[in-house]
């Protein structure tokens, strides 16, 4: 029987799939536990109202052996931890279905989000559409504060005003600014950052009342607070928060509190997306947390004795938060941030150090990052139009997934940016439908409808419809030769679409590594998502990658990757410092007492010291300059942020400001609570011991057509094979005019093959880390392209690639040879 609270559920609802990956302890040998995956679809109304629910129900069904009816809430008692990464709060932003609410802000800036700060990135559209603010309303209040002095004054360190420990002024300002209050003599106190704040009108909460119950009468139940300067002196912020927290408000973003950073204006446009994305998060989650017992939610019993199960969440960082810390703002890039913690944590190596393109070729869309050792994180992205500061991995996405809608206008072949999502989802699907790149891979004999998830039409157990996506496409292939001066063949046409993916998808992985001055082919490229197999090899022949790595969980990885990742605790603090010999200690001082307080709130979380890592960061600038960068310490233990400040912005902009002052804008140290020991081998070491042996042309399978760029030119179509049921070796051929030749390597010798696990379904190297289908076939490439079951290494070399993956098997590891 299985142990009460010792299941432990990772799921990842993303725009076609929701993928979940769960583990317990094997009965059979303690101290191992057994894995479980369950792939399906995300929408599927007429089956199931949640599809994180509904997966979680299956895993309680097969691992305790008890039925459990739709509908009923699911018990927790046998649940360690829920771990979710999910889309909510994105597709809100991007369909614009948030939740009305109402910006208050400092009289005289009301306008402040819709002037923006005139940045005109499509300056030759002839018909410029700006995007509407996310608000609805706004009220201004009658409050301001202001700094003391002038930060261009170049003797500000001699004028500023001083105080000591318990905030009193010890010395006046001494410039020539004139310090005069609006309400009379002005009080002036010790802001955040250090520096002196001049209260110049304190608000009238009686009056902040009444204007905040007229909002309350016109329905609205959200509302962002944005007061200038609040970044070192949040108090105003805070005092009006209490009168809407009285009144009745339910979601309050202080931008004081979600992102104490100075620049008011991207302050005030990531408060208003908190407060425009929360309350539409947070009724998802309740939804989510009625399927469940109290329990789950802290109450019951157990729950009061400290035995319930926990529920964390993915946030754009890629780190885990708990329900309490997770909001719209952390949410944005949670679907995309748990594939990169995945393909980061299994596929680097620590000993070779080459640095990784991961590419997610999701359902609806292809999310593209860059892996080197460390998450490459960004602190102000564009989404929907809507510019928002705060911390997320840099991950750069497309619209061309699986479920692109395929179409052909003015002459163009086009794949997305629409998406048939889950509902109806692609052609296949049996829902009735558009042409979509799940139909154009499976036309092309890169999907097998005989392996691929039985989860479709109206009993969500057929299979997909081959007849349904091919109708569509004689019905394509009709008016594309109607106005083309060629007649295109059915296989042209598909594969004119995959290309047209192809270039699309590559056009992320360009800007993230050429764009910033790095050559692609000095990258592996590790690919996931359901559909990142079916374009791997393709894409790596494109960009120039010689390795193409795919994990055994490539297509629920977003999903895996929640089990890896770390619980994260942030501080942040403000400054107005300079970086100088003299101040250094101080600033080291001030980190180490965040670092502290980050440690003990892991420690309060139940993680011990030695699971318990701290990253130290300075948000550094050039004195007269608004650029920072967010710099992290060395980790040698010698604190030279300023050396490591003036590499960074040597790499980013080219040029260093000799003798100007460094500032310091921000610390922050972030605090990680590491949830796993090892993962073992890196998947380097584990190739390093792979066998190689010599197929057998009477132990092929299953032979697949597959279509490849060549094709117009007449060649020969390329088969490839996997070994039977129960058979004793894993290995590929390859099938040139209608001949089995074993694929030869780049060394002289023969394939890799991997032994079979005696089903024949799963084929497994070493360790049983990372395992490949055996419906999985190859593609063999030569340097010009065409198919060639023998080639030496020219400009590219022979490359294996698992370009059968199916989206709902569990699949393994491909590597160029």
């Amino acid at each position: 029987m299985m142990p009460d609270h010792s299941l432990r559920i990772c799921a990842d609802r993303g725009g076609t799939f929701c993928d979940i990956h769960a583990s317990y302890p094997d009965p059979e040998c303690e101290g191992s536990r057994k894995e479980l995956v369950v792939k399906l679809l995300s929408q599927d109304p007429a089956n199931y109202r949640d599809a994180p629910t509904e997966g979680i129900r299956r895993i309680l069904e097969k691992v305790t052996g008890q039925k459990i009816e739709r509908g009923t809430r699911l018990p927790t008692n046998k649940i360690d931890y829920i771990r979710l990464s999910t889309t909510v709060a994105t597709n809100a932003l991007l369909e614009r279905k948030g939740k009305k609410h109402a910006l208050v802000i400092t009289k005289g800036f009301k306008d402040l989000l819709l002037i923006g700060n005139q940045s005109r990135p499509r300056i030759f559209d002839l018909n410029i559409k700006r995007p509407d603010p996310l608000y609805t309303d706004v009220i201004e209040v009658d409050e301001r504060v202001t700094l003391v002095g002038y930060t261009s004054d170049p003797a500000a360190a001699d004028h500023a005003v001083q105080f000591d420990d318990n905030g009193k002024i010890t010395k006046g300002y001494s410039g020539e600014s004139s310090i005069c209050g609006i309400d009379g003599e002005p009080e002036i106190v010790h802001g955040l950052s250090g520096e002196a704040v001049q209260i110049l009108r304190k608000p009238d909460l009686k009056t902040v009342e009444e204007q905040l119950t007229k909002l309350y009468d016109q329905d609205f139940r959200s509302i962002a607070i944005i007061f200038a300067h609040s970044y070192t002196f949040p108090q105003h912020e805070i005092a009006v928060g209490k009168v809407a927290e009285k009144i009745g408000f339910t979601q309050i973003s202080l931008s004081s509190q979600l992102l104490p950073m100075i620049k008011m204006l991207p302050r005030g446009v990531s408060s208003t997306a908190d407060a425009y994305l929360t309350p539409i998060l947070k009724e998802y989650l309740d939804g989510f947390f009625s399927g469940f017992d109290e329990e789950l939610r802290g109450g019951g019993k157990e729950a009061h004795e400290g035995r319930h199960a926990r529920v964390e969440f993915m946030g754009s960082d890629g780190g885990l938060v708990d329900l309490n810390n997770f909001s719209g703002l952390k949410s944005i890039l949670s679907g995309p941030a748990g594939g990169v913690v995945g393909y980061a944590l299994t596929s680097w190596d620590e000993s070779i150090r080459t640095p990784i393109i991961g590419l997610d070729v999701g359902g609806t869309s292809t999310d593209v990052s860059r892996y080197a050792g460390r998450y490459e994180v960004t602190y102000e992205t564009t989404t929907a139009g809507i510019s928002i500061q705060s911390p997320q991995l840099d991950i750069n996405t497309v619209a061309a997934g699986g479920g692109s809608c395929l179409t052909f206008s003015n002459g163009l072949f086009k794949a997305g940016p629409e998406s048939a999502g889950a509902e109806p989802g692609p052609a296949c699907y049996r829902k009735g439908g558009p042409l979509c790149l799940t139909d154009a891979n499976l036309m092309a004999g890169r999907i097998l409808p005989d392996y691929f998830p039985k989860i479709f039409g109206k009993s969500a157990k057929e299979p997909l419809d081959v007849e349904a996506s091919r109708t569509k496409f004689d019905k394509l292939r009709e008016e594309i030769n109607a106005h083309s001066s060629s007649e295109l063949s059915l296989d042209e046409i598909v594969y004119g679409f995959i290309k047209v993916a192809n270039e699309t998808m590559c056009r992320p992985i360009r800007a993230l590594t050429e764009a910033k001055g790095y050559s692609t082919d000095r990258h592996l490229l590790a690919t996931f998502g359901g559909a990142g197999g079916q374009h791997a090899g393709e894409i790596a022949r494109l960009l120039g990658i010689k390795t193409v790595l795919i994990h055994r969980y490539s297509s629920i990885l977003s999903a895996y990757g929640l089990s890896l990742a770390d619980r994260i605790y942030e501080l942040q603090e403000p400054s107005s410092a300079q970086y100088t010999n003299e101040s250094h200690s101080s600033l080291i001082r001030r980190l180490d007492s965040m670092e502290e307080k980050a440690r003990a709130a892991l420690r309060d979380q139940g993680f011990p010291d030695d699971r318990i890592q701290a990253e130290r960061y300075l948000n550094m600038r050039f004195d007269g300059t608004d650029t920072s960068l967010m710099i992290l310490g060395p980790s040698d233990g010698s604190h030279d942020f300023e050396a490591a400040f003036k590499n960074q912005h040597k790499e980013e902009f080219g040029f260093l400001l000799e003798g100007k002052t460094i500032m310091v804008d921000d610390f922050k140290v972030r605090g990680l609570g590491k949830t796993f020991d090892t993962l073992g081998d890196t998947v380097h070491e584990e190739l390093k011991t792979l066998n190689k042996r010599n197929v057998e042309k009477s132990k092929l399978a299953h032979k697949k057509r597959d279509i490849f760029d060549s094709i117009a030119a007449g060649a020969s179509s390329v088969f490839a094979g996997v070994t039977a049921a129960g058979g004793g070796v894993a290995s590929f051929v390859t099938s040139v005019g209608g001949q089995g030749v074993t694929l030869i390597s780049e060394e002289g010798g023969s394939v890799y093959t991997l032994a079979t696990d005696g089903v024949g379904q799963v084929t497994t190297i070493a360790g049983q880390q990372y395992t490949i289908a055996t419906n999985a076939y190859v593609q063999a490439t030569s340097s010009a392209g065409s198919p060639n079951a023998a080639s030496t290494r020219s400009s590219f070399p022979i490359t294996l690639s698992l370009v059968g993956t199916i989206a709902g098997v569990i699949m393994g590891a491909a590597f160029v040879l």
